[in-house]
């Protein structure tokens, strides 16, 4: 599995590096901006990300406008929905109107808040099929 984590905060970005690695192949942003650039250099060089940890509040380019990017560059290379990278946000914010931005406008697939509990982040990996343990 290639796994991209786009983090700003160090402490937030290092738990999850940690708990990813065994799962797969893990790369690491710490804004919006890398991360939409991560994602294209992966996909020109054939090799997409299977799933991206996406941190709402980041310097350069919000998650949410990082997401719509992404979102948007799949559909003009003819990405269907369900071939999409899955799409988990990360942050510290949880009200209902932040978690119907990243659902419904931007097209996310899962939404952890901080601090991020690895045994809910362990559940989504088994519904999306990345593991089995």
């Amino acid at each position: 599995m290639r796994i991209l984590i786009a983090e700003d905060d160090f402490t937030s970005r290092t738990l999850l590096q940690h708990f990813l690695t065994p799962f797969g192949d893990v790369d690491v942003t710490v804004n919006g901006a890398e991360a939409v650039e991560a994602f294209m250099l992966a996909m020109d060089e054939g090799l997409g990300y299977d799933l991206i940890c996406l941190d709402i509040m980041m310097p350069e380019l919000d998650g949410l406008k990082a997401l719509k990017n992404i979102r948007d560059k799949e559909k003009a290379m003819g990405i269907t929905p369900n071939e999409e990278v899955k799409i988990v946000m990360t942050t510290a914010l949880d009200s209902a109107k932040d978690v119907l931005d990243a659902y419904y406008r931007g097209g996310c697939n899962d939404y952890l808040t901080k601090p991020i509990d690895t045994k809910k982040l362990q559940t989504l990996l088994k519904n999306y099929g990345f593991i089995t343990e």
